[in-house]
């Protein structure tokens, strides 16, 4: 190692002869990007180039909105009022399943057969969150190589956060930013990891739960919970050998779904059978969606849920926003400090800090 020359030893953008360093990593050049990086557009501006179909600032708009920093949120409320007049017209289809069941695969499949179809489609998927570094690892996206490169798809990770249910914080509002953006089909992909699914039932139009035949969940899909919700229940991986298991696995469902009382929509959930990694059976569970959202069109179910979401994520946003603003004030940020070290102590319980607390003005 000793005897490495200086030249050995030089920057890998200069490991061949005559090759120059490229401009773009001047000075003068870097200053330049990252002074308009900093430049944020007006809300108008933002919201003009949103209804223009700008992937760059509808990403821009999503991230504002997802932002935890209060400085941002009145911008965000902002951009969300001028995009509501030009939202509400796509169907949301809510999807979910244990991981393992080839959630990403099926999406793109789907996706790909929506966007071939003349579909305009975003993908909303919610990525786990480490209980412990509370990072996310957010690779949808290389897991859907096809659909990424698609002009008519949109993909968007994020981090699914503390949020019940796997659903990032900010998603519903992140659904009424792409419909502005004119996608007429949004996609929510929950975590799927045994949550609470209610929160993202409650902002789909559809709730799709994807199932494997032969991984011994048969019987666990006939309990109560996920199962009332879901619309329909799509196999995926019937193909080859598992073909049979998957095809007695969908008599078992469809013997499940009879036992549970009819759904406000009047819809029967359906089971159906399909190979997202052979593109098979795909366009059976589209002509099934469809019907379903002719059906619950034509008994006004379909507009009359979308009020009572609205109505629930009134009140779900009330509470984010009193929970926010309580955490944040100095005092109960000091005076939290104190009670946790009671608690550690052993000079307290947690009820009596709470009270303590919210006592607090």
């Amino acid at each position: 190692m000793r005897g490495l020359s200086k030249q050995s030893k030089s920057s890998a953008l200069h490991e061949k002869d005559g090759v120059s360093q490229s401009d773009i990593t001047n000075k003068d050049s870097i200053s330049s990007i990252q002074k308009k990086r900093r430049q944020q557009p007006t809300t108008e501006a933002l919201v003009s180039e949103i209804l223009n179909g700008n992937i760059t600032a509808l990403s821009r708009a999503i991230t504002l909105v997802e932002s935890a920093n209060p400085k941002h949120l009145e911008k965000a409320n902002g951009i969300i009022k001028l995009c509501l007049p030009h939202a509400n017209q796509s169907i949301r289809i809510g999807i979910t399943g244990v991981p393992g069941v080839g959630k990403s695969t099926f999406i793109e499949a789907f996706g790909l057969h929506l966007t071939n179809a003349g579909k305009k489609v975003a993908v909303l998927a919610i990525d786990p969150s480490s209980s412990l570094s509370k990072g996310s690892i957010l690779g949808d996206k290389t897991r859907m190589e096809d659909l990424v490169k698609n002009d008519n798809a949109f993909i968007r990770p994020s981090a699914s956060g503390t949020s019940l249910g796997g659903v990032a914080r900010k998603t519903r509002e992140t659904i009424i930013l792409c419909e502005a953006a004119g996608y007429d089909t949004i996609i929510i992909e929950t975590v799927g990891v045994g949550q609470s699914e209610t929160a993202v039932h409650s902002m789909v139009d559809f709730f799709l739960l994807l199932k494997i035949a032969g991984a011994g969940d048969e019987l666990q899909g006939i309990k109560r919970g996920i199962i009332e919700m879901a619309d329909a229940i799509a196999i995926n991986k019937a193909d080859g050998e598992n073909l049979k298991a998957a095809k007695l696995a969908k008599v078992e469902f469809n013997r499940a779904l009879h036992l549970y009382p009819q759904k406000d929509s009047e819809w029967q959930p359906k089971v159906t059978l399909c190979s997202a990694l052979k593109r098979e059976g795909i366009s059976d569970l589209w002509a099934l969606i469809s019907d379903y959202i002719e059906h619950t069109k034509a008994n006004n179910y379909f507009e009359n849920n979308r009020t009572n979401q609205n109505k629930f994520w009134l009140l779900q946003t009330i509470e984010e926003r009193l929970k926010s603003d309580f955490f944040n004030q100095p005092n109960i940020k000091q005076a939290l400090k104190s009670q946790l070290q009671l608690i550690e102590d052993g000079k307290t319980t947690p009820f009596v800090a709470a009270e303590y607390l919210l006592n607090l003005k």
